[in-house]
Order: C-alpha cells, then sequence, then structure tokens
C-alpha cells in the first residue's frame, strides 16, 4: 500500500486524537469524514484537513478515495459497521471493544483474510513499546501467583447520570459501560501476558437500569488468580502489578498507559521506560500506519487473535454478570 488514504466514522475524543496524530505522520491522511451530524463532520473535517464530509453510511463506502476506514462508533455498531467496510472492499481499523460477542468478531476475521484486507484491532496497548519490556521482563519474577490492577477514571458524563441522563457510554442499548470500556484494558493486557483465563467472574456496581459504571473482574489462570477493577464513577491510583515466587512487576499509571515498568527481585530492582511520548495514541498511529504501508498481515492477524480471547472473556463474563445487550 503507497498510502493509507483514512475514511473515520464518529466524531467523540477518540477520533480527534487519532487524527492529532494522523496529521503528524507520513504515509498516512485523513480523506473523508462520515458522521450522522453534518455540523460536527464537517467541523472535523475542517480541522484535520478531510476535504469530504458524508452523511450517508452507502455514499461514504463508495468513495473510491478511501481504502481504510478508522471506526470510533458507539460499541455496539462497531460489528455492523466493520461488516459493510469490508464488503465494500475496504481496509478495516476498529476502536476497543472490538465487538459485543465473539461470533461476531470471528465472522469479522474469517471475512478479512478471505478478501485478503486488514482488519486492525485498534488498542493503544498493543503497540505501546513497554508492552515488549514487560513481556521480556516477566520470567525474572518466577512463577506467577498473583495479578491485581486498577484503573479508574471519572468520567464526566457520570454527572450526566447522577442527573436522570443516559449517555451512550452508560447505556446498555449502544453496549455501553465499565467493563466494556476502562475495565477492558486490564483484561486485554491480562489476555496479551497470560492467555485466555480458564474462568471469569465480573461483579459490577449498576446504577438503575444502566450498564455498569465500575466493577471487578476475576480471572482464574492455571495457578494464579487475576484481579481486575475499573471505574467510571470514581477516580484513584491506576496501576498493574504482577506478583510471582521470585519477584514482582509494578506498572504506574496501568494497563492503559503502561508508564514506567518495575521489576524487583530478592537481587535486583529496575526500572524499565522506553515511552517518551505521554501521548500514548502516537505509537498506535505509527505502528499501524507502517505495517498497512508494509503489508504486514500476518503481524496484524497475529493481534487478532488476542482480540478474540479478550472478546469471548467479556462476551462470557459480562452475561454470567446479568448484563446483556441488543442481540444477545
Amino acid at each position: 500500500m503507497k498510502e493509507i488514504r483514512l475514511g473515520t466514522i464518529g466524531s467523540g475524543v477518540i477520533v480527534h486524537t487519532i487524527l492529532k496524530n494522523v496529521v503528524a505522520a507520513e504515509g498516512i491522511r485523513l480523506a473523508a469524514v462520515y458522521s450522522r451530524s453534518e455540523e460536527k463532520g464537517k467541523a472535523l473535517a475542517e480541522e484535520f484537513g478531510g476535504g469530504k464530509v458524508y452523511t450517508d453510511m452507502e455514499a461514504f463506502l463508495g468513495d473510491d478515495e478511501v481504502n481504510t476506514v478508522y471506526i470510533a462508533s458507539p460499541n455496539l455498531l462497531h460489528y455492523e459497521q466493520a461488516k459493510r467496510a469490508l464488503l465494500a472492499g475496504k481496509h478495516v481499523i476498529c476502536e476497543k471493544p472490538f465487538c459485543t460477542k465473539a461470533c461476531q468478531a470471528r465472522e469479522l476475521v474469517d471475512m478479512a483474510r478471505e478478501k485478503g484486507l486488514f482488519l486492525v484491532d485498534a488498542v493503544p496497548t498493543a503497540f505501546l513499546p513497554n508492552l515488549e519490556i514487560l513481556k521480556r521482563e516477566l520470567p525474572k519474577i518466577g512463577r506467577v501467583k498473583l495479578v491485581m490492577s486498577n484503573f479508574s477514571q471519572y468520567s464526566s458524563r457520570y454527572d450526566l447520570v447522577l442527573k436522570g441522563e443516559v449517555p451512550n457510554i452508560f447505556n446498555p442499548e449502544y453496549a455501553g459501560g465499565c467493563l466494556m470500556d476502562i475495565n477492558f484494558y486490564n483484561v486485554y493486557l491480562n489476555v496479551a501476558l497470560f492467555g485466555k483465563p480458564q474462568n471469569s467472574m465480573y461483579f459490577p456496581n449498576i446504577y438503575g437500569k444502566l450498564a455498569d459504571t465500575s466493577g471487578i473482574l476475576m480471572m482464574q489462570y492455571d495457578g494464579f488468580i487475576s484481579e481486575a477493577a475499573g471505574a467510571k464513577d470514581t477516580w484513584g491510583v491506576n496501576f498493574f502489578q504482577i506478583e510471582g515466587e521470585k519477584g514482582y512487576i509494578y506498572i504506574k499509571d496501568g494497563s492503559g498507559a503502561l508508564g514506567e515498568v518495575k521489576v524487583v527481585t530478592k537481587d535486583s530492582e529496575e526500572l524499565f521506560n522506553e515511552q517518551d511520548n505521554p501521548d500514548r495514541w502516537s505509537y498506535e498511529v505509527n505502528a499501524v500506519t507502517k505495517l498497512l504501508l508494509e503489508e504486514d498481515y500476518e503481524a496484524v492477524y497475529r493481534g487478532l487473535d488476542t482480540m478474540l480471547e479478550v472478546v469471548e472473556v467479556l462476551e462470557s463474563s459480562r452475561k454470567k454478570a446479568g448484563i446483556f445487550f441488543p442481540g444477545d
């Protein structure tokens, strides 16, 4: 691929963050914007240099200039929009959570492989340099016995909930909730490091008829337990800690940012950090751009293997907790 000509779906904060990095990267540019609101679409296009604005999805997907679609719409819409984009012959970069159901995710993966298209799971954690450090240093602490993590970030939209409103991020009709949003990062890092757990159970805090606003996910692995706490209705210290028989690893700022990695054993204490840029999405944009331009299908599809296991954990855990979305 000589150039990534990006078409975006969505106009939220994450889209602005991604496009800010797209503007700074080489080999990728914004070609078109799709939004249900023409006003929001025009504002986004003007800010980031994309000339075309669509409010009709069919017309947007029919634009030959667009060769790659970036999806950052409400969670429940990811599957249908990704499927339509693949059927239109577009490469797809999809925000987390990729899908709400494992069967949907597998269908999209099979479709992308069959058509020879890229299908990228857009999780910043996967592209952070400190993830490779973490994988490299993990054996130093011996056999893992306990994993503890927290990702709490008070959401301004929770204030709307307290006023009686139902923003999409907390609306089960759009597959909202903390597990599908902020606690997702904890689940992703566990699966990326240790694989799919043998069993999982989610204990949510649910506000009225909304989806979960916070909760704790317990994951059972062979020989150890992992606890993942996430909250959009509180704030606290974000961290990820792995405890083994020979030492521990403490990750500053938790699974979403993978800040400084501290490795402690009986004989040593070491600090690692290869992330100079505090904008973690810059690593994602640069890495994904490189993968697509070099047509590295193998690396992209490897990422989908992790994604499938993450979706399986999320779907099983929420259903056992009594959290269901349309189509379940």
